[in-house]
């Protein structure tokens, strides 16, 4: 994009403030990883929306696409298994599929981190790129806030971009990155590193994914008659976040990858819109037409401390949570799990995060994690405001958003309609 001191932006729904992009970039390829995950299935459908401009996409997961789409660009899916084949049989696979790339975004990621490191799945597939003789013009790999050490304790806020890295504990975003870098010296591609928040988006894997346990929650109360009642305290209520909606972050990462000023640069990504579990608590019972039950300093609360101290801040004491329940303690309730079959058999949902104990754990632990554990959270977006990016979504407005879209995937019930007012 021209180097100017003004820029055209334009809005596409509920998101604003996007760039505009020269009509003569176009006919490029793309190559996204993980494309049936949170972040590479919206990371297709925000390069699906130019298909002048991306031509030709190559999906690639262990898994063909969980919601088959009608693409307007070409979308190939690719079936890779990063962590369990080598990097002579990635290359042999992409030899045999004739991929090319110009940009790679990288979202493969296993929950469960492999034996040799969370980097495994980069290491081998950087290793792929080499003997498939691909060599993309830019190498955009996603990580998280988790770079910030925010898993840890209270971090130093807001975060930027230059924070040093926390090293109370290993960390695989950070020999990632190393990997990256090296790759990039050797083969002369460019490279960005994106780091999200909390992401909000809606696809077949509810794995990591914040609105989804939330969204069953709210339906099951709703189902039960019983109101919302909040499970921590007045400091995690009023505490201010940025989250991250996947098609924002795709759409940062389509521009970081395409500025020339924004290579080789990391960058935070979040919707710019400043957010409180708190308040969006009360919005939520109010979607599902229940009641709301607000921080109450009258009853007991248990208490959680982080394990550092100090924290990942470096200074001052660790961190102390009070909640009065868990989700994932909520989602274990024989009346819980009877309400859910009922709904799933009212609704024809194919979905069932409650029935079996590792998923919710798995599920619910993640909303535990962000709600209980919530500390002040605020992603610096200056560096990519000067450099020219924009985009802004209303973080409550995408909530709503990604809870609609997971009732047409039958993995909620559909929202209640909002009750018509007489005049």
């Amino acid at each position: 994009m021209p180097a100017s001191a003004s820029s055209a932006v334009q809005t596409k729904g509920i998101y604003h403030g996007l760039p505009v992009f020269p009509e003569s970039i176009k006919g490029l390829t793309a190559i996204v990883t993980g494309a049936n995950g949170i972040s590479g299935d919206h990371m297709i459908r925000v390069l699906a929306e130019s298909p002048e401009r991306w031509t030709t996409i190559y999906a690639m997961s262990r898994r063909p696409p969980a919601v088959p789409r009608k693409w307007k660009t070409k979308v190939h899916h690719i079936p890779l298994d990063f962590l369990n084949s080598s990097p002579e049989e990635l290359a042999e696979t992409m030899k045999k599929h004739g991929v090319k790339a110009d940009y790679i975004f990288f979202f493969a990621y296993v929950q469960t981190e492999p034996k040799e490191g969370g980097g495994a799945l980069l290491r081998r597939f950087l290793d792929a790129l080499k003997q498939a003789a691909i060599t993309p013009k830019r190498f955009m790999l996603q990580t998280g806030a988790k770079n910030y050490g925010i898993h840890l304790g209270p971090t130093i806020n807001p975060q930027h971009e230059s924070d040093p890295r926390v090293t109370l504990e290993p960390n695989f975003y950070y020999p990632q990155e190393d990997m990256l870098f090296e790759y990039c010296r050797q083969t002369g591609a460019g490279w960005n590193v994106v780091r999200p928040s909390y992401i909000l988006g809606a696809v077949k894997d509810a794995a990591m994914n914040l609105a989804y346990p939330l969204g069953v929650f709210a339906a099951v109360q709703s189902y039960l008659g019983k109101p919302l009642v909040y499970p921590g305290d007045i400091t995690s209520f009023h505490a201010v976040v940025d989250l991250s909606t996947a098609m924002m972050n795709a759409y940062i990462e389509e521009w970081a990858v395409l500025d020339p000023k924004a290579a080789n640069e990391a960058f935070n990504a979040s919707d710019g819109s400043p957010f409180s579990f708190g308040k969006f608590w009360i919005q939520l019972a109010k979607w599902y037409g229940v009641g709301c039950e607000l921080p109450d300093e009258n009853v007991a609360y248990n208490t959680m401390q982080t394990a550092y101290e100090p924290p990942p801040r470096g200074f001052g004491p660790r961190g102390t949570h009070r909640y009065r329940y868990t989700l994932t303690e909520w989602a274990g309730q024989p009346e819980v799990q009877v309400a859910w079959k009922a709904l799933m058999k009212e609704y024809n949902l194919e979905s069932d995060p409650i029935s079996n104990e590792q998923d919710r754990a798995r599920i619910f632990g993640f909303a535990d994690s962000a709600l209980l554990g919530v500390t002040a959270l605020q992603f610096n977006m200056d560096k990519a405001h000067k450099l020219g990016f924009f985009g802004t979504v209303d973080t409550v407005e995408s909530m709503r958003k990604v809870l609609e879209e997971f009732a047409d995937l039958k993995m909620l019930p559909p929202l209640p309609k909002p009750k018509s007012v007489s005049l």
